[in-house]
This record gives structure tokens, C-alpha cells and sequence, in this order.
């Protein structure tokens, strides 16, 4: 089974490398820090000399391929192991896949070659060999709870923090989920929390959203208050800013998410109080989201995931509306106005 590059970075040494990496995926950034990781394992206090990297796009189209392997075969004049790199080798490994399949039959025990591809196709002999012999590092985004868990690990292992579940999420909705933009997130959050073991939400919205993101949860607690007005004041704001749409619906998911999974706990019998608990309300905000939903009416409340699935639907492509005029709209509906 291949490894996740972002697993492998937690703890490099650990893993055995053999005589062939290969790193596939499009996450450009974790590619690098796979091979950043792995050059002093490779090498130790070696020059970089020790290392070649050839462009495959180049090596496929006008070099022979005898340049890689005889490259592969050279010994280091300044230590006793090299590190070969190719990037971008998709075509290259469809062209010469024989010669690789070959090469690994009797690899070089001096070199440790890399392959940068997009996609592998793990049925084939190549990469049955390279699974047995050497290193898989699937180096795609992550996603969903493998993303929180990164964040989390991360957080502890490379910063000692700690970081709550809220916050991970919060961070995702402001960064995204490019792991190497959130990796320079964490590091700004750990020097901004000093000898403080926990990063909170709060810490989040102070370093990493900036105005956009202050205002962003102004016009929520403005919505859930029921001052559409303002609301709509601070809506317009972050558009002529250049806040993209769709980031901004992800500021009222985040928010509305929560509120529609304790409208479903309360549904199924669970104290108000305690569903806005449980579904990760922010203890602070407990008064303020139950007077909303018990304002809202609960009929309205059970629609919140429906109203948020359209605005995204819309926004993509479904509606010829405006997206201004989409989240006018939804911002409406939430508040209870509409």
C-alpha cells in the first residue's frame, strides 16, 4: 500500500528508502519536502554535488535514456552515495518503462533514484517492483478527517500545540487545504501563541484571517442577530475587497453547519442547549445561537442544509444569478427576513 507523503514527513528516518522513490500526485509543494527530507538520509553531510536532477519532459525528448541510467551508475567524487532526480518523469516512465523494470532487477547500491509523477498506475510491473524494493509516497491533498488528523499531528509533532477540532476546520475554511500553505500557517500560529500549549480558534481569526476574515464573522454574528442590514453592509464589503464568493460561503458553513446539526440532535430529543454543545457551538455563542434557532423556528432550521447545498450549487455554475445576489439571498434566509 503506497505511504502518504505527509506520514513519511512526521518521521522519514523511520522508513526504509531502498534503491527508487517514487512521488506521485499533484501536491508540488510536498513533493519538495519529501525530498528535502530524504537528501540528509541519503547523503548525510554530503554537497548537494551528490545530487542530479534532470528534467523529464528534457530526458524523454533529447537525451538518450542511457543518461539517466548511466548517471545512476556513476560513482560520487565526493562521497559514496548520490541522489538522481527526475522531474515531471510521467512520459519518460511510459516511454522507457522497460529500461526502469530492468534497471531495478540490478539497481545501483551507490544511488537512490527518485521519479516525479502525476499519476501511478500501481498494476503494472514497475510499480509492483517499487512497492517491494523501494518507496510509494502518494502525494495528493488531503482531505476531510485525514486533513484534520495532518493538522493535528503536525501541530504537535513539528510545534508542541495542541489544536482543537474547531480550530483545524476553521484554519481549512481560511486556508484551504494545500498542506504546504496550512504548514506555514501552523508555524505563524505557534510563535503567535508563545508557551501557550493549546492554538484556539480565536488565535486563528487574529493571525490568519486578517480583515477579510474579522468581517467575515461580523456579518455572521450579524445574520444570526438578525440585522440583515448590516449583514448585507459587511457582505459588500469583503466583494469589492476581492473576497471570492465561494470563500465566503465557506465562512457561512462553517458557522451554519453547526447550527443544522444541532437542529437535528434537538429533533431527535436532545436539550437546545446541549445539540449546539455538542455540534461544536463555541461556548461563548451557546446564548446567542439558541435565542437565533428558537427565533428561527425550527421548521425554518431544518431547511439550513438544504439553503447552504444550493448556494453552493449556484455559485458552481447552477443559477445565472449574480453570486452578490446568490449570497444576498442566502444571507436572507439565514437571518430569518426572507
Amino acid at each position: 500500500m503506497p505511504l502518504h507523503v505527509t506520514e513519511f514527513l512526521l518521521s522519514p528516518e523511520q522508513h526504509t528508502l531502498g534503491p527508487i522513490v517514487v512521488l506521485h500526485g499533484d501536491d508540488r509543494y510536498m513533493k519538495q519536502e519529501a525530498i528535502h527530507a530524504i537528501e540528509p538520509i541519503v547523503l548525510g553531510e554530503e554537497e548537494d554535488t551528490s545530487i542530479t536532477r534532470f528534467d523529464g519532459k528534457r530526458l524523454e525528448k533529447e537525451l538518450p535514456p542511457s543518461t539517466l541510467f548511466d548517471e545512476l551508475k556513476t560513482v560520487s567524487m565526493w562521497g559514496d552515495q548520490r541522489l538522481v532526480i527526475v522531474d515531471e518523469a510521467e512520459k519518460f516512465v511510459s516511454a522507457f518503462r522497460s529500461r526502469l523494470e530492468k534497471y531495478l532487477e540490478a539497481p545501483s547500491k551507490s544511488s537512490l533514484l527518485i521519479l516525479d509523477v502525476k499519476s501511478w498506475n500501481k498494476s503494472t510491473k514497475l510499480a509492483k517492483t517499487v512497492a517491494k524494493i523501494g518507496l510509494d509516497l502518494e502525494c495528493k491533498e488531503l482531505k476531510g478527517s485525514q486533513l484534520a488528523k495532518w493538522i493535528a499531528d503536525t501541530a504537535e509533532q513539528v510545534h508542541q500545540k495542541q489544536i482543537s477540532r474547531d480550530a483545524s476546520l476553521l484554519l481549512v475554511e481560511l486556508v484551504g487545504t494545500h498542506c504546504g500553505q496550512i504548514h506555514q500557517e501552523l508555524s505563524k500560529l505557534a510563535t503567535f501563541v508563545g508557551e501557550a500549549a493549546r492554538i484556539s480558534p480565536d488565535d486563528i481569526r487574529a493571525v490568519v484571517g486578517g480583515w477579510k476574515a474579522e468581517t467575515t464573522w461580523a456579518m455572521t454574528d450579524a445574520v444570526r442577530d438578525g440585522n440583515i442590514g448590516v449583514a448585507l453592509k459587511y457582505l459588500d464589503n469583503l466583494l469589492v475587497a476581492g473576497e471570492a464568493p465561494q470563500k465566503i460561503l465557506g465562512g457561512l458553513n462553517f458557522v451554519w453547519r453547526k447550527y443544522f446539526k444541532a437542529t437535528q440532535l434537538a429533533v431527535q430529543g436532545t436539550p437546545l442547549r446541549q445539540a449546539l454543545k455538542e455540534s461544536g457551538v463555541f461556548p461563548r455563542d451557546i446564548d446567542s445561537s439558541d435565542r437565533y434557532l428558537r427565533r428561527l423556528t425550527r421548521q425554518r432550521a431544518e431547511k439550513i442544509g438544504q439553503w447552504l447545498l444550493d448556494a453552493d450549487l449556484n455559485l458552481k455554475g447552477n443559477s445565472r444569478l449574480d453570486p452578490r445576489l446568490e449570497l444576498e439571498q442566502l444571507l436572507f434566509l439565514l437571518s430569518g427576513c426572507a
